[in-house]
């Protein structure tokens, strides 16, 4: 996700974008323990996304 693609959304969307990636990253980090992702680096994206959304929101309530 890009940040431009971030800051069009509205604060619920935010919001709700927010915690489904942080339910994604919970998933890749269980699968990662058990040995069965395929690509490691997913887990990376995951949270620099998560770190977009929550510098926008910052970013907003400021």
């Amino acid at each position: 996700m890009k940040a431009q693609d971030v800051r069009n959304l509205t604060n619920e969307e935010l919001g709700e974008k927010l915690a489904a990636l942080k339910k994604d990253l919970m998933n890749l980090r269980f699968r990662h323990a058990m040995g069965q992702l395929e690509n490691p680096l997913l887990i990376n994206s995951c949270k620099k996304d998560i770190a977009r959304i929550n510098t926008e929101i910052r970013a907003r309530g400021l």
